[in-house]
């Protein structure tokens, strides 16, 4: 019985390591990056469309095609290198741990050319000019400028050289939120007094909204770079070969003034260069049918579907598992079940992903982000079900186990044909309910590069200002695929009571 199911658990995680390291084996032999590029025919750039105007956020238009300035210089890189720009979604504040471990091959997203960067990744030449602008309300009259937030709450991006700005004047009760477009909203309704952020971002986010204005100038000037990995020098040294040309051609220009982005400051990276001038106004989102971003949150939903469905198989089996070798195993074999399962349930499922995420690359076990996922949260939920089936089990009468041993019957098949169909019609409510928080804790994928239905909503609303007709779409079908596990639930108590 026991020897069945370990075999089971082994197949199932042996299955995906194959097909994980299958998928990444061209990444190991012997050959530079640019060849890498060529033979994919893709370059895999890394960068958080999640509130991400002007730098890459959903086309209004086609919700599942990204656009911004970055996009725009990315098929210009790909182009020059003659193949396609990939977009790799990951979260903000993990693009560059996204990169070191191979996620993809460059990161682009406003990315600040800092010391602290450059000790761990190379950066290429400077695609922008950056500086940063205080926006504060409309009606605001006390502070005119930096120089004013003294005792002020502001709110910035974790990570940010304007988070540096801000904590080193002291005095300022700093912010740190996850999005753009987050403390604009704040500031609008008044939970903060101000918002210092790059240019770009203000210019998107603050500007348009009538109820705030900017305070003072633009200050803190720096330099945007595309980042690239340590290893890769010849790639840096090509990127900045298509960077130095797009330049001269005026190229990188045009893409600037079609979104709105050219200033003085951009003197310093281009000179006597004249181009065409467009806008395309975010504000055009806002009016879009809501229908038309059925089919991207769809997408997302069948995402959370997958990665749901597979963990908790695994959690089920390897829940059964832990619990019988609990209760039935021999020493040190019990003692390591319980050790698994009070580890799993007192600490964060956050913290397990990242670890097994980022922290396992450093020593040379790489996963795909599904894998991560769904072994993540498979056998963090395992210790739940092994809580669950184990109560199932206890609330067998012991009279039930002697009856099958005085009947002949091993305790192996005494606890496979006596003891587990009661104990599992027992625990069948609450397993029922972990499959239903599976899915809504499966949101929590999002930080490893999985793009779900809740990062998908966070995508569109942040980009659309739409928190909350979105927001009651994605609600409703989080609620159509938790329902009918319900029901299910409910025809399997039933079914099983009848049988009593």
């Amino acid at each position: 019985m026991f020897k069945k199911i370990f075999n089971k658990v082994i197949f199932i995680l042996s299955l995906f390591f194959i097909v994980n390291l299958s998928s990444n084996a061209s990444f190991c032999a012997e050959i530079s990056p640019l060849d890498k590029i060529k033979e994919r025919g893709s370059i895999m750039w890394g960068a958080d469309a999640e509130g991400g105007a002007p730098y890459i956020f959903p086309d209004p238009k086609d919700p599942e095609k990204f656009i911004g300035f970055e996009v725009d210089l990315a098929e210009a890189i790909a182009r020059e290198l003659g193949v396609k720009a990939k977009h790799v979604q990951n979260a903000w504040d993990s693009l560059i741990p996204a990169l070191e471990r191979g996620d993809c091959d460059i990161a682009m997203n406003g990315i600040e050319i800092t010391p602290q960067r450059k000790e761990h990744i190379l950066f290429s030449r400077p695609y922008y000019v950056y500086v940063e602008q205080l926006v504060v309300r409309k009606e605001e009259t006390a502070i005119k400028g930096i120089d004013d937030l003294k005792g002020k709450k502001v709110g910035t991006l974790s990570g940010t050289v304007a988070q540096n700005i801000l904590e080193g004047m002291g005095g300022v009760d700093v912010k740190i939120y996850p999005g753009q477009v987050e403390p604009y909203e704040d500031l609008a309704i008044g939970r903060i007094d101000g918002v210092l952020l790059d240019l770009p971002i203000a210019a998107y986010y603050g500007k348009p909204n009538p109820k705030l204005k900017y305070a003072g100038n633009p200050m803190g000037e720096g330099l945007y770079g595309i980042a690239i990995r340590k290893e890769d020098e010849n790639l840096k040294n090509k990127i900045d070969e298509i960077i130095d040309k797009l330049l001269r051609t005026g190229e990188l220009k045009k893409i600037y003034e079609k979104w709105d982005l050219w200033n003085a400051a951009q003197e310093k990276l281009f000179e006597n260069i004249q181009g065409e001038r467009g806008y395309v106004d975010l504000e055009k989102s806002k009016s879009a049918p809501v229908y038309t971003f059925f089919p991207y949150l769809i997408k997302g939903a069948g995402v959370t579907i997958l990665i749901s469905v597979t963990s908790m198989a695994l959690a089920i089996i390897l829940g059964l598992f832990l619990t019988l070798l609990r209760l039935y195993g021999r020493k040190p074999f019990n003692n390591l079940a319980v050790a698994y399962i009070e580890i799993y349930r007192g600490t964060p499922l956050l913290i397990q992903l990242f670890i097994l995420y980022y922290g396992l690359p450093n020593i040379g076990i790489s996963m795909s982000p599904f894998l991560a996922a769904f072994i993540g949260l498979g056998m963090n939920y395992a210790a739940y079900e092994a809580e669950l089936y184990r109560a199932g089990i206890m609330a067998v009468p012991k009279g039930q186990m002697e009856a099958g041993l005085s009947l002949g019957m091993s305790q192996g098949l005494t606890v496979q044909r006596i003891i587990l169909p009661q104990a599992f019609r027992i625990a069948l409510p609450g397993i029922t309910n972990d499959f239903i928080a599976l899915f809504k804790d499966s949101s929590l994928v999002s930080i490893i590069a999985m793009v779900e239905l809740t990062k998908t909503y966070n995508i569109l609303a942040a980009s659309t200002l739409r928190f909350f007709e979105l927001g009651l779409i994605t609600a409703v079908l989080y609620f159509g695929m938790s329902y009918p596990l319900s029901l299910l639930a409910r025809r399997l108590e039933n079914k099983l009571k009848r049988k009593k």
